[in-house]
């Protein structure tokens, strides 16, 4: 709702680093990100509205979809880095942007202490305090976010956070760089459906079901995988019969084109 392109916690992680940007006099973005990238998009975007110059490193072989037409259109200049390379975020970006003293460099994801107090502010909106809230997580900035916003205010809420990577435990120790109590977090890395961006059968029906049924649009990278977790866990009497349970949706619609061939033969 907030922005379809620089969309749900994309822009709320934007903001700060966007600040900082023009707080030190820089004119050019060079971030991270695959080739179906929501962060990619929305940096793109972010960076024309705001008369900014544009680079992504994107991993991977050079392919042409979707996503990264909108990147183009935006004015991005993608520079495609295969996946060896691609670990060391670091020397690629020294490599190609040492000499260039207008570059700032952005974390896959956004990924950064700007980020996270961004995501905080989503706490100090609520209009109710809430027993629990979920948030799927990639990189695990915005879980780090919606902690610390829990934590500085004082409330009971329970955080859960749906890794949608297999293996999604170092989870924790992201959000712990950022924020450091924990009491209130809460993982489950059961719902990952082989790990990121993969699905199956189950998951793609729940989605299009759900969507059928609330007229709310979801991804299958993200927010598919938090809503099924929280229908499952539901049926499984997780929760007292009262509770108040707040999702927070991310955004990232545009991944449903990243799965768009599985989607229609469902």
């Amino acid at each position: 709702m907030i922005d379809p392109y620089i969309s749900g916690n994309k822009w709320r992680k934007l903001k700060y680093i966007l600040k900082d940007v023009k707080l030190i006099g820089k004119s050019h973005l060079v971030t991270f990100g695959g080739a179906y990238s929501n962060h990619l998009v929305a940096t793109a975007a972010a960076a024309a509205r705001n008369n900014l110059k544009a680079t992504a490193f994107v991993r991977g072989e050079n392919v042409e979809n979707e996503m990264l037409l909108l990147c183009k259109l935006f004015g991005m200049n993608l520079i495609f880095s295969d996946r060896e390379s691609y670990r060391n975020k670091a020397l690629i970006f020294d490599t190609h942007f040492k000499n260039d003293e207008n570059a700032y460099s952005i974390n896959e994801g956004g990924a950064c202490e700007e980020a996270v107090i961004g995501c905080s502010e989503i706490i100090t909106e609520l209009p109710e305090n809430y027993d629990h809230i979920f948030c799927a997580a990639g990189t695990g900035t915005t879980a780090a976010g919606l902690l610390r916003g829990i934590n500085q205010h004082q409330l009971k809420t329970k955080l859960h956070v749906i890794p949608v990577l297999k293996g999604g435990e170092f989870i924790k120790n992201e959000i712990a760089k950022y924020e450091n109590g924990l009491d209130n977090l809460i993982l489950h890395t059961d719902y990952h459906f082989g790990g990121y961006a993969k699905t199956n059968n189950e998951l793609l029906e729940f989605m299009k079901d759900f969507i059928a049924k609330t007229g709310i649009l979801i991804d299958p990278i993200y927010t598919a995988k938090m809503f099924y977790a929280i229908n499952d866990l539901m049926g499984k009497n997780h929760f007292k019969k009262d509770a108040k349970i707040l999702a927070i949706h991310t955004g990232g619609l545009l991944g449903i084109l990243g799965k768009k061939e599985e989607l229609s033969r469902n």
